[in-house]
């Protein structure tokens, strides 16, 4: 597992919670040397500074929203009006290094 993944907000819960399929693919991936992020509005949707949640994050890359993922995502939206901006956020910052979406 090589291929580089992003978190959204359920698959971080499911890694506190410590939910055993999301636990393997996030082994598996610190092992392959794939990069797991994180948009940053994630990372304030889902942090309580808990202790777990610290462990968690030194596994992850915290990505700024930069002007590319805003509007990657503002497109998102326009084509899928159902989706979130939380939700288009992720799979902008997925989209820009053709990553894949993990979630809960």
């Amino acid at each position: 597992m090589s291929q580089n993944l992003t978190f959204d907000v359920g698959a971080l819960v499911a890694l506190e919670r410590r939910d055993k399929r999301m636990r393997a693919v996030s082994l598996a991936a610190c092992a392959s040397g794939a990069i797991i992020t994180v948009p940053a509005p994630v990372l304030t949707e889902w942090w309580r500074n808990a202790p777990r949640q610290r462990d968690i994050l030194r596994a992850i890359l915290v990505e700024p929203t930069h002007a590319r993922m805003a509007t990657l995502a503002g497109e998102a939206l326009a084509a899928v009006p159902s989706a979130t901006p939380l939700d288009a956020l992720v799979m902008a910052s997925a989209a820009q290094r053709d990553g894949v979406v993990y979630t809960g």
